[in-house]
């Protein structure tokens, strides 16, 4: 991130868990409470303007982090410093209030992300209402207006989700969510539930919306294909944590962690040309309730050494040979070292 940008969400320290139900039997042992450890320790900036994607395999924390961040779930320690509401990790129901006008998401299934029983006029209405966003007499020109930005056709207003395609629902949710003018974007895997040839529309339409409404988004993905094409930067999460920060060409041309090295060389490649996979990654994700000493990702690697397994690396801050910031938490980087010490 640049230094000369304003921040907009500043996240230190945030970690989320969930408690196991304990079985009566664990009870009368007096066994110790599991926790399934979802984020741990996670902090990040994400400046106006820009666009950061979250990436990681299924069940690394990125869903968690989005919804921790918007206190659909809430945090157990930690920061989430946003503008001017100060942090969200204890704010009061008005402040909640307002920060749900300020950051607005989008779900990744768009079939139940719609209330099936309202129609779009409904849905619309009502959020203008609530938040009294203008005058009654403008709901419909403001609902139409929406629409049309997102690509849909104004006598849609009184039909309901039903009667849409998937693409076009996610159209809709979009629209619902720029709708509050929102300062930040959550775009939760929001094309994985699509078809291939609509994924790639509603990638360009957010693109398009990204340059015209200068949005400031977080867009998780596991797609590496899709997050390089619409990120600025790219945060990798492994087991609830960051392992990789980095510009998005900086990551995709160099990455440093094994981790995202992987990821990156074992995603289906575009050229019809070349669709070898050079690496997969080994063995299952460990369990988040017993997360692996040391460095979580040493079970998978093939660089680990003893170290890895007794001392978990720091996410350390170096700079590429174009000046931009990067992190990394790895005690041996790929290709290349951090300033010389390893």
């Amino acid at each position: 991130m640049a230094h000369n940008q304003e921040l907009l969400l500043s996240i230190q320290n945030l970690s989320t868990v969930f408690p196991i139900k304990q079985t009566l039997f664990e009870k009368i042992q007096r066994k110790p409470e599991k926790l399934i450890k979802a984020v741990s320790n996670v902090s990040l900036d994400i400046a106006k303007g820009e666009t950061v994607g979250l990436v990681g395999e299924s069940g690394c924390g990125k869903s968690t982090l989005a919804k921790t961040i918007i206190r659909l779930n809430d945090p157990r320690h930690g920061i989430i410093d946003f503008a001017d509401i100060g942090n969200l990790a204890n704010a009061k129901k008005k402040d909640l209030k307002k920060m749900h006008r300020k950051i607005q998401m989008i779900f990744q299934d768009p079939y139940s992300s719609l209330n099936p029983r309202m129609t779009i006029r409904s849905m619309f209405y009502e959020i203008l209402s609530v938040y009294h966003l203008c005058e009654r007499s403008e709901y419909e020109s403001k609902t139409k207006e929406m629409l049309a930005l997102v690509g849909m056709p104004e006598d849609v207003l009184d039909r309901r989700p039903s009667a849409f395609s998937g693409g076009q629902r996610q159209r809709i949710g979009i629209a619902r969510a720029l709708i509050m003018n929102p300062e930040l974007l959550i775009a939760d895997e929001p094309v994985s539930a699509l078809d291939m040839s609509i994924q790639a529309q509603i990638i360009n339409l957010l693109t398009e919306l990204k340059s015209k409404l200068h949005l400031t988004m977080l867009f998780i993905s596991h797609d590496l294909r899709v997050v390089r094409y619409i990120s600025d930067r790219v945060v990798v999460m492994y087991l609830g944590k960051i392992v990789e920060e980095s510009p998005t060409e900086n990551l995709f041309n160099a990455p440093k962690h094994p981790y995202t090295d992987i990821l990156i060389n074992a995603a289906p490649k575009m050229n019809p040309d070349n669709r070898e996979r050079t690496y997969a990654i080994e063995g299952e994700t460990p369990s988040p309730i017993d997360i692996p000493s040391g460095c979580c990702f040493h079970p998978r690697c093939p660089y680990a050494t003893e170290r890895c397994r007794r001392e978990e690396p720091a996410l350390s801050v170096f700079f590429d040979d174009d000046g931009s910031e990067r992190k990394v938490a790895c005690h041996y980087p790929v290709k290349g070292r951090i300033h010389g010490d390893i």
